[in-house]
């Protein structure tokens, strides 16, 4: 089984987040990657990346919300801001299922394992992307296009 230490120093949100400081503070975060549109913070329980930068030193904002569809060149910008961040670093969506498919994505490209371990992990670990088979499908390409 592949080592997924990377994932310790990730962590995605399960569900909406109420106060982008204390979400930060919380994960003793140094940076945050932010996959949600400027939209985003209109809605209701909504934030904006201004709030994100206002919680943090260090911060990217790679938008992928819905309705953007989930590409590998989308992975690829993924993981290139990820890889330039500090670690602690939070990656947020709106509830947590793309940022989640996207932390077990990069742990384990780090980690160099293969579809069915990263998702064995992401099943034990309860991961909120697991419960879509888009994201799961999407996870094993990106292992598959990007390792």
């Amino acid at each position: 089984m592949a080592d997924f230490e990377s994932l310790k120093d990730l962590k995605h949100n399960r569900g909406l987040i109420a106060d982008a400081k204390a979400f930060a503070q919380d994960a003793s975060a140094a940076s945050w990657l932010f996959l949600c549109g400027e939209e985003f913070a209109t809605m209701p329980g909504g934030m904006s990346y201004s709030d994100v930068q206002a919680a943090v030193s260090e911060s990217a904002n790679v938008v992928s919300d819905p309705p953007r569809v989930l590409t590998m060149d989308l992975a690829r910008r993924q993981v290139a801001a990820l890889d330039t961040l500090p670690r602690p670093t939070l990656v947020t969506c709106r509830t947590g299922p793309r940022s989640s498919a996207l932390i077990y994505l990069y742990a384990g490209l780090k980690a160099g394992a293969t579809a069915d371990e990263v998702l064995a992990r992401a099943e034990a670990d309860d991961a909120p992307f697991f419960a879509s088979d888009e994201l799961k499908v999407w996870v094993a390409q990106g292992l598959d296009e990007l390792g």
